[in-house]
């Protein structure tokens, strides 16, 4: 086996991996890069090998920084057979034809700009017709613990990582000389989440590859975590202010809208509060979670079969389309706004933080991960002022940070799942490097590798 790496290599985002092995060329996923505009010229760079040359793409989970850019593979000539669970199949068109569009809006922005400064516009990453070419790409479903042949030698077995609906670990072994193992982590997820089962480890292998992202900390514990979600709403409504809430929409939206319920039914938040979820990938993914109820865990499996919908609650509404979207802006106080994108770099919360941020009775509360270089970052890190739309806004609303909800592992837990695998090698990727280097300080008994973007080595 030979691996070589093309992204997500000292970094958190765009994770793409190579592997040659048993006769076949099989790549792991196939990120966007995310983070600010800066990376756009990244994504549009070559992948450093012949997108044509690829037999398989086998795709650990949905999330745009795993997924984002298979439909630009399949443009450079990619015609293989890409392999995953029923429910990353699903979830991976919603966030491909999200994309797409958010690529083709950005193009004809870029060419009205250009047109007024007499330059040559940049050109769309790519669009929705090649997303929907990506989308028949999309072969074999897999299914937990089971082998699917590659070649007469190679196989590849999928195993819960329990991050979002539908993710996976993907062991690969070869036979075809002395047997050799390789796992990929893809995203791991904690331990006793509100919905989904506990991450699985898969049989050891002789070599791991595995995310890092929180690999230097651990997280604040999800019980205080929803109590502070709810004491953030409470305050917030007595000062007569709206709570936005940026909301990845998989897995974040679902969960938090699960515990919003749940506060409702212990009599932590109020029956009559207006909640809004204000995004219309994030409705359709819900809908998604609701037809793969054999993921969840076994308690949340026991609601779906008493006719329960986890994910419903008094004043709810779904707001799909723009008209609805811009009419919230008529809300004071008294709601609880949940909208995409969830590190603020796009979507729709930009306008809801335009007409909230400003306001010391309201209050952003993120629950999720904010990379270098987003807009989240920069009002998590204390900017007095953030441009939105061309215009200055300053931030006066309360701030709210809370940690408990990320659907990554944390230090700890990464830990456990690797000592559980025994690997001669590991190798760590999708993570700043200094997580990196203080989870490498952890690792016993292995052969410890960070690689940089291009290179290689064989197993």
């Amino acid at each position: 086996m030979k691996i070589s790496f093309h992204g997500a290599d000292r970094e958190v985002t765009g994770s793409c991996h190579l592997v040659e092995a048993g006769g076949a060329r099989i790549l792991i996923d196939c990120g966007m890069y995310q983070g600010g505009r800066e990376l756009d010229e990244e994504n549009a760079q070559e992948f450093g090998f012949d997108p044509g040359s690829i037999d398989y793409l086998l795709l650990t989970h949905a999330h745009l920084d795993h997924c984002g850019r298979i439909p630009l593979l399949v443009k450079r000539g990619f015609q293989g057979e890409i392999i995953t669970t029923t429910a990353t199949r699903e979830l991976a068109r919603l966030v491909m034809l999200d994309a797409a569009h958010l690529q083709e809006e950005e193009a004809e922005r870029r060419v009205r700009h250009a047109h007024r400064g007499g330059a040559a516009p940049r050109q769309a990453l790519y669009g929705t017709l090649d997303a929907l070419d990506a989308l028949g790409r999309f072969g074999r479903a897999a299914a937990y613990g089971e082998a699917i042949a590659l070649t007469p030698t190679l196989s590849a077995t999928f195993h819960d990582a329990g991050h979002i609906l539908g993710s996976a670990s993907i062991r690969l072994e070869d036979t075809s000389g002395p047997v050799r193992s390789v796992i990929f982590s893809g995203d791991l997820g904690s331990s006793g989440r509100a919905i989904l089962r506990d991450p699985q480890a898969p049989p050891p292998a002789d070599v791991v590859v595995m995310e890092t992202t929180y690999g230097d900390r651990a997280h604040k514990p999800l019980g205080p975590s929803v109590e502070e979600l709810y004491q953030a709403i409470g305050d917030t409504f007595q000062r007569g202010g709206n709570v936005v809430i940026p909301t990845f929409a998989l897995e974040r939206a679902q969960e938090i809208l699960y515990y919003l319920r749940q506060g409702v039914e212990l009599g932590r938040l109020p029956r009559s509060m207006s909640v809004f979820l204000d995004s219309p990938m994030a409705i359709s993914a819900t809908e998604v979670f609701r037809r793969h109820p054999d993921c969840f865990s076994s308690r949340n499996q026991a609601l779906f079969e008493g006719k329960q919908d986890p994910f419903m609650l008094p004043g709810l509404r779904f707001t799909r389309d723009v008209a609805d979207s811009i009419a919230l802006n008529r809300f004071v106080g008294g709601a609880v706004i949940m909208a995409g994108s969830g590190m603020c770099t796009g979507g729709r919360v930009r306008h809801h933080l335009r007409y909230n941020l400003w306001r010391r009775d309201s209050s952003v509360v993120f629950v999720g991960y904010a990379a270098r270089g987003t807009l989240a970052r920069q009002i998590i890190d204390g900017a007095g002022q953030v441009t939105l739309f061309g215009e200055k806004v300053p931030v006066r609303a309360q701030l709210y940070t809370i940690n408990g909800f990320s659907a990554h592992a944390g230090r700890d837990e990464l830990l456990a799942w690797h000592r559980a695998l025994k690997p001669a090698k590991t190798v760590l990727v999708h993570g700043d490097e200094r997580a990196m280097l203080s989870f490498a300080a952890a690792l016993e008994n292995t052969e410890v590798f960070m690689p940089k973007r291009g290179d290689a080595f064989v197993v």
